[in-house]
């Protein structure tokens, strides 16, 4: 059976490093791939891989057109139309979104179990699903960060349908009020070395940023002494519900880390 990760760029995913090693550990003989897949081009691409194929981990900027795609949809879709998982069923394609329920995992890992306020930086697909999977902790204020405000406006929108209060707020505007977690969707440099003064002002850190690794943040992060889950446990405990969905059977998030993490250091 074969599986692969979709998106672009793709060259730099460990999504096939961390699915491979879990269909070692359950001794799977599947194999799992990566193709560049442009914006627009997705549903052409998986139906012309659809003979032997069980799904897909799709990832940026696909997550929409994957959510458009599907015949069916979980719930997650369904409230934040994203998907970063498309599974093979008779007649087409099951979207889900296990960014969700994985960074809820994530942050249970680094002891955060409740949230009021959050600010995130950034406004695309993984900015939305973050702010789901606060609002399924308790938030219920969330600030956006962003370069330009007006291109927030639809993903503001759909937080704001989640049952948020949302404010869009400029990225280079002084950082002044705390918040119980900051998360950050966007490239390493991006907060141009103020990386410190976002830090200062929130209880923990989730940077859903890999690469490189660390990140400017994740060093500040651990510098001030603040709980810090990172691209790489996001990716982990993503990828154990994407192992379930697609092979029924699941992995410790660990064994996806470690397989991660060596080819890091091979890169």
């Amino acid at each position: 059976m074969r599986c692969a990760v979709v998106g672009s760029p793709i060259s730099h995913s460990l999504s096939p490093a961390m699915h491979r090693a879990a269909y070692r550990q359950l001794g799977l003989d599947w194999s799992y791939g990566a193709f560049d897949v442009q914006d627009g081009e997705l549903t052409e691409f998986v139906s012309e891989h659809r003979e032997g194929w069980r799904g897909y981990s799709v990832t940026a900027p696909l997550k929409r057109e994957a959510a458009g795609l599907a015949a069916e949809r979980d719930a997650y879709v369904e409230a934040l139309g994203v998907a970063n998982t498309l599974v093979a069923i008779d007649g087409g394609w099951s979207a889900h979104n296990t960014d969700v329920p994985g960074a809820v995992s994530a942050l249970h890992e680094i002891g955060v179990g409740s949230l009021r306020s959050v600010r995130i930086v950034g406004a695309g697909a993984t900015a939305a699903s973050m702010a789901l999977a606060c609002r399924r902790l308790g938030a219920r204020e969330v600030e956006l960060r962003v370069r330009d405000t007006a291109r927030a406006a639809s993903t503001a929108r759909t937080i704001e349908g989640l049952g948020l209060a949302v404010t869009v707020v400029p990225l280079h505007v002084e950082v002044l009020e705390s918040v119980d977690l900051l998360v950050n969707t966007v490239p390493d440099g991006s907060l141009a070395g103020r990386e410190h003064g976002f830090v200062g002002a929130t209880n923990a850190v989730f940077d859903a940023v890999y690469d490189p690794w660390p990140t400017a943040l994740m060093r500040s992060a651990r510098s001030e002494g603040r709980s810090l889950a990172t691209g790489l446990d996001l990716l982990a405990h993503q990828a154990v519900l994407q192992v379930s969905l697609m092979a029924g059977d699941t992995v410790e998030p660990a064994v996806l880390v470690t397989a991660a993490m060596e080819a890091l250091a091979s890169r």
